[in-house]
């Protein structure tokens, strides 16, 4: 039985169910039911990517702890300065001597040449790719640089030492008879580095090549991003395609260029095995270019084989614990670098 209301119009009758707001005669409550669920889905996807953070942050306190446990005995033990010392390392017995100077400046000389040759061609590549080059050649050069980040780090390796290291030999003579005068290119005391071309320069360059394309996803991806506005203003005012990029394109993606070469970075930190084939002899702190060196990664898989003991595995842990520790300091001041320029 239908009422009247006060304008004249009929009021259905009254048949207990509730309807929602918003919702449907035939679908009851169906925006309050969508909405639920939403708040649901939503609080489980917050959880994980909280869940995700905590993990990542435990794993990497859990490294560090088990670095420190291991490698703490040992330098009680150490005889030397850890931090000075340039002598052999002496890691059987109870009187330990072990530093990292030359650990230390191996691996800072080849991960710097190795960005010094990297960030310039990763850059010009990222222009090209984003802002000149055809659209139907984007794609197979993409794909072509990527797949260098696909080869092994032993086939760099091999190649390092079997073909880029005797190519450079002549370059190597040249610049020592030519330009011998610079401490960078000196004769070495080690003539064995100048014959086969397992030198600091040759393993900068294939270190180079291997974090090409971290550098270049990176700075591709954040340079696609710039606002079609910007560009267009830029245009408007009567800009130059180099114009634009340097006013607009650059500035824009400067942060991700920053990130994408500290990746990098950290990729040729670590770098062992290509390194360990080119690399693997102790050499002289003179930068000098033309000489060997071994890096943090190289030295501890160098010896792996001799952990014999927990003193002689500490040493090398406590090597291990000082490039972790180098690490964490580039990506702090990248962070740094890249939150003072936003």
């Amino acid at each position: 039985m239908t009422s009247l209301s006060k304008e004249g119009g009929a009021i259905p009758p009254d048949t207990g169910e509730f309807k929602a707001p918003g919702s449907s005669p035939d679908q009851p409550g169906s925006s309050l039911h969508a909405a639920a669920h939403h708040r649901v889905a939503d609080r489980v996807f917050r959880t994980l990517a909280v869940g995700s953070g905590f993990v990542v942050s435990i794993v990497i306190a859990l490294i560090a702890l088990f670095l420190l446990a291991q490698a703490i005995p040992s330098l009680a033990k150490n005889e030397e300065n850890f931090f000075t010392y340039t002598g052999q390392w002496i890691t059987s017995g109870d009187q330990l001597a072990f530093g990292i100077p030359q650990l230390f400046y191996a691996t800072v000389v080849v991960s710097v040449i190795a960005l010094l040759i990297a960030m310039p061609v990763a850059l010009g590549i990222s222009i090209f790719l984003t802002e000149y080059a055809p659209k139907r050649f984007v794609g197979p050069i993409t794909y072509t640089v990527d797949l260098l980040a696909a080869v092994p780090s032993i086939v760099y390796g091999l190649w390092g030492i079997l073909v880029l290291g005797p190519a450079l030999v002549p370059i190597n003579e040249w610049l020592v008879g030519n330009l011998g005068f610079l401490p960078f290119f000196q004769q070495p005391t080690q003539v064995a580095n100048m014959s086969t071309g397992g030198t600091l320069l040759t393993a900068g360059i294939v270190l180079a090549v291997m974090i090409l394309p971290i550098i270049t996803a990176v700075t591709r991806e954040v340079f696609m991003q710039t606002p079609k506005g910007h560009r267009e203003a830029a245009l408007a005012l009567g800009a130059t395609k180099f114009e634009v990029v340097k006013v607009a394109v650059l500035p824009f993606g400067f942060s991700g260029y920053i990130s994408g070469s500290m990746l990098g970075l950290g990729r040729a930190l670590g770098e062992t095995m290509a390194l360990l084939l080119i690399i693997s002899t102790v050499g002289p702190m003179n930068f000098n270019l033309m000489e060997s060196g071994e890096t943090f990664a190289t030295k501890i898989a160098n010896n792996a084989a001799e952990f014999d003991s927990p003193a002689k595995t500490g040493a090398y842990i406590s090597a291990g614990l000082t490039l972790f520790v180098l690490t964490f300091i580039v990506n702090a001041a990248a962070r740094a670098v890249v939150a003072g320029k936003k």
